[in-house]
């Protein structure tokens, strides 16, 4: 299914300098936020937030624990529906149309809009079958080995593995696999993948890697993730969002321009550690 014909399913149902051409060449929004807030119960995760996401480049949400960076996250797939405590209120759309429309379905929104957690969460099954999953629940029957051959290749993990396919996803590293989630993700040809602190359990060699993997990644998708490491943030993304207590989005802009010339004292006082 093509990128044109899912995204229609869903309508019908639901930078740093050492990237200065992204900077310089404004996309249009994949994502928008107005006015979005998320309680639960009578916590406050979110306030009003407004921003602007956009298509096929990186945004980095950064800002301390507890800020409701993962429940922004969240809510871009639909997953704090979840939540029981969980309310939203305001307007998220993605590609133009309000996601928490009643019409919208949360399933197919998902297809569109991919999410890797945390910790690689491989199913135990093999490494062929952990990719291949997703487009058999789409009853997608054709072609099926070039697809899952294709996904691995773009999450740069199919040379590792090309021999193995029918071994366990388990007995891969912790790097293989958050590579083997990615290439999962992407297998059914989403429009955006949500990254959560998708290296914060890796080695610094596997971290390279995911990184080097995301900035080729956004020549195709619109990446959003959550990090609580500055140094990623500033290497890899080409916007970046600060959120701090309270669930407030205090800044959004070029991610060159939050790490050298910040608008608020409060996102310079957060990024150079006088708070946080």
């Amino acid at each position: 299914m093509s990128n044109q014909e899912s995204t229609q399913t869903v309508h019908e149902t639901a930078e740093t300098s050492e990237r200065p051409e992204s900077i310089q060449t404004p996309r249009a929004p994949a994502i928008e936020a107005h006015d979005l807030s998320v309680t639960y119960g009578s916590e406050t995760a979110l306030e009003s937030v407004d921003i602007q996401i956009p298509d096929r480049q990186i945004t980095a949400i950064i800002g301390p624990s507890g800020c409701g960076k993962s429940t922004f996250l969240r809510c871009i797939n639909r997953m704090n529906d979840r939540i029981d405590a969980a309310a939203v209120s305001g307007a998220l759309s993605f590609k133009g149309r309000n996601i928490y429309d009643e019409h919208v379905d949360p399933v197919a929104l998902r297809r569109r809009i991919g999410m890797v957690f945390q910790h690689p969460n491989p199913f135990p099954k093999s490494i062929y079958d952990n990719v291949a999953y997703g487009l058999r629940i789409q009853g997608i029957t054709s072609e099926i080995d070039a697809r899952v051959k294709l996904a691995l290749e773009r999450a740069a993990l199919y040379e590792e593995v090309s021999d193995s396919l029918e071994k366990s996803a388990l007995d891969l590293s912790g790097g293989q696999q958050q590579r083997l989630c990615i290439a999962r993700a992407i297998a059914v040809d989403p429009d955006v993948l949500l990254m959560d602190e998708p290296a914060s359990a890796l080695d610094p060699i596997a971290t390279a890697k995911i990184e080097d993997l995301i900035a080729e990644l956004s020549e195709e998708y619109t990446v959003v993730i959550v990090t609580h490491n500055m140094q990623q943030a500033a290497r890899i993304s080409d916007r970046t969002a600060v959120f701090l207590t309270g669930g407030e989005l205090v800044e959004y802009d070029d991610t060159e321009t939050i790490f050298e010339n910040p608008e608020h004292d409060r996102v310079e006082d957060y990024i150079t550690g006088k708070f946080g």
